[in-house]
């Protein structure tokens, strides 16, 4: 389908990948540039890869105690 009839009938065809599951791909001159389809269930899986390739930081606690110190609490009159 046209990047131009996709853009006429997007709500119709957003119901169609929500309730039928239908995909679809739209091209401009003639190349396909993109597929309109239903979302991937997020499961967590691509943040657990990237988390287990990640290496513990061991100056963490010592930020995170600093970024602690740093906060203040601004007191604000609610009387103007």
């Amino acid at each position: 389908m046209s990047a131009t009839d996709a853009a006429h009938r997007f709500s119709e065809l957003l119901d169609a990948v929500e309730w039928r599951g239908a995909t679809f791909l739209i091209a401009r001159r003639g190349r396909t540039v993109a597929r309109l389809g239903p979302a991937a269930a997020a499961n967590g899986s691509e943040l657990e890869l990237l988390l287990r390739g990640a290496r513990p930081d061991p100056d963490w606690p010592n930020d995170l105690d600093e970024l602690r110190a740093s906060l203040t609490v601004e007191e604000r009159s609610w009387n103007g």
